[in-house]
């Protein structure tokens, strides 16, 4: 029964969050700033994962080869496949959320637990709104320019190290990246970026809004956020991939 509670007010606070804003003006700076720390922030990290993930894939591929009767241009077939379909969407969704997750969770916590968030309430704003919404919109905008980065890098990493290292020629994996090519495989990813990207927002938000205690309680709640966050990220990814691919 407890998660039945927790659903029911994880849906009031989003009710409440998306009421109507008092002032436009400051929401729009709001969501600027949560751009820059939510996506800007998380380049550099997104790039290092990628081209690893890139390489490995590509290397993990070519060394399941074995024989004439399997083409090495399915290298680059797989590693597009699984850098597009997977690891550029659920997996970065899941390395995020351990980031920016906590991150979240414990910035509206500490604001929680030093009354700021009360603050808000009586000068008669809607703190819901005013501490969740910008990072709701602004992740969701942000999160596919996110997993086009990670695509690209993983991608051109999985060529370099066939340059590199010689373990199929980079022909042949050129064009296995352009082999039975679906532009709708990159609508999917796109599709499920956003969703991800409104679930570990929201789920943080949550836990970080209704803590209870002191910086104890807040580090609980971030670390409940990124779990929770995740666990919801692969039902998602589970509901998305049955209702698009099947």
């Amino acid at each position: 029964m407890k998660i039945l509670y927790h659903i029911g007010h994880y849906a009031l606070f989003l009710k409440k969050s998306f009421e109507k804003p008092e002032r436009r003006s400051v929401y729009w700076k709001l969501f600027i700033d949560e751009i820059v720390k939510l996506g800007i922030g998380s380049i550099g990290i997104i790039i290092i994962i990628s081209g690893f993930m890139g390489m490995v894939i590509t290397i993990q591929t070519a060394s399941q080869i074995d024989g004439n009767f399997i083409p090495d241009y399915l290298v680059g077939w797989t590693t597009r496949q699984s850098v597009i379909l997977e690891f550029s969407t659920t997996m970065l969704a899941l390395i995020l959320a351990g980031k920016i997750g906590s991150n979240v969770a414990s910035e509206i916590g500490t604001m929680r637990v030093t009354e700021q968030i009360d603050a808000l309430e009586i000068m008669g704003i809607n703190s819901a709104g005013y501490l969740v919404i910008p990072k709701i919109y602004a992740f969701m905008i942000i999160m596919p320019f996110l997993v086009v980065i990670s695509m690209f890098t993983g991608i051109y990493f999985g060529y370099l190290i066939c340059e590199l290292t010689g373990i199929i020629s980079p022909s042949q994996y050129l064009f296995g990246l352009q082999y039975d090519f679906r532009p709708f495989d990159v609508s999917y990813a796109f599709i499920k970026s956003i969703v991800f990207a409104f679930v570990i927002s929201s789920v943080s938000s949550y836990h970080g809004y209704f803590v209870g205690g002191g910086a104890l309680e807040v580090g609980k709640a971030s670390t409940r956020a990124v779990v929770y966050s995740s666990i919801v990220v692969l039902v998602m990814n589970y509901l998305i991939t049955q209702m698009l691919l099947i």
